[in-house]
């Protein structure tokens, strides 16, 4: 029986053990845990902490991500970054997971904020902007001064709409007349954004929108055209080409990564830039269209 216990406590620490184990007090434990920092699990309302996974929590901080085998991207949607995670994670095999869930900019920070992600990628106004914007939108949220900016690429944006199911074809301001009915995308995206500041610069609101679905993500917005669910929305010139639609181009925006410091050097991310930047991300850019790669893995900003 004590043989029993003594594998259980190998297998599962408590505060004060797993305190012992990494020569620090109790309080900084609780901290850790409250701040979400170090593995834990409450079972009967006590926090347990898993010994494997403090092991790897500690190996995984001592070389700063270089030996993680995880990578988890969300925030922002986009195509080509879509298809260079498929093709990257094919060529891992089971060897590491690489994994990307669009939830858009906002929605993603706050994951990223509560480490539950490991990187987020964003777009927040015109590019002109971007290397002022993008620094002070990371900088309201809490944990920005472990986090670096870089460059992906820059991306057409603008409307997408499919002509022949209108009666004539739309020019702006007319998209905007309630005759025409919009996919407005979620709360905290970027492409939100991107409709509001269009709509302000012709003096209009959302509220003005015949807005009949909200979709949450480029390929649902431009699905919900092609079924005839909606007529017009934001988006890209590469889901415009992707999905057969017409494109009114409004510029181009920067389109980032937002990641923790030691995630920056991880293998795994260094790789998945090379992907961006290969002949075969090269290629897949060209034929979507709409892409800029030459600042691809530039650090854009990044607190000293």
């Amino acid at each position: 029986m004590n043989r029993l216990l003594e594998n259980q406590i190998d297998v599962f620490m408590s505060v004060r053990q797993v305190s012992n184990y990494l020569h620090v007090n109790e309080k900084k434990i609780y901290a850790l845990v409250n701040e979400g920092h170090i593995p834990a699990t409450k079972i009967t309302g006590k926090w347990m902490f898993p010994k494997e996974l403090i092991d790897k929590w500690m190996l995984d901080s001592t070389h700063n991500g270089l030996l993680h085998d995880r990578l988890i991207i969300t925030g922002s949607d986009d195509p080509l970054l879509y298809r260079i995670v498929l093709e990257f994670a094919e060529t891992l095999g089971n060897k590491a997971l690489i994994t990307y869930t669009s939830t858009g900019t906002r929605p993603g920070l706050d994951l990223l904020n509560a480490n539950k992600v490991d990187a987020c990628c964003i777009h927040w106004g015109p590019e002109s902007e971007s290397n002022r914007r993008h620094p002070s939108l990371i900088q309201q949220y809490s944990k920005h001064h472990n986090w670096v900016l870089i460059r992906a690429f820059k991306r057409e944006q603008g409307l997408i709409f499919k002509s022949s199911n209108l009666d004539t074809t739309p020019i702006i301001p007319e998209l905007f007349n309630p005759s025409y009915r919009w996919s407005i995308r979620q709360k905290g995206s970027g492409a939100q954004r991107f409709l509001m500041e269009i709509l302000s610069k012709y003096g209009l609101n959302q509220d003005g929108l015949n807005s009949t679905t909200t979709s949450l993500s480029e390929r649902e917005a431009a699905s919900s055209i092609i079924l005839k669910k909606s007529d017009i929305s934001v988006g890209t010139r590469a889901i415009a080409n992707e999905f057969g639609l017409d494109f009114i181009s409004l510029g181009w925006q920067a389109f980032d990564f937002v990641i923790p410091r030691n995630i920056w050097f991880r293998h795994l991310f260094q790789n998945l830039i090379a992907s961006l930047k290969s002949d075969f991300g090269q290629e897949v850019a060209f034929n979507l269209g709409g892409y800029k790669l030459n600042q691809c893995g530039d650090l854009i900003w990044g607190e000293d």
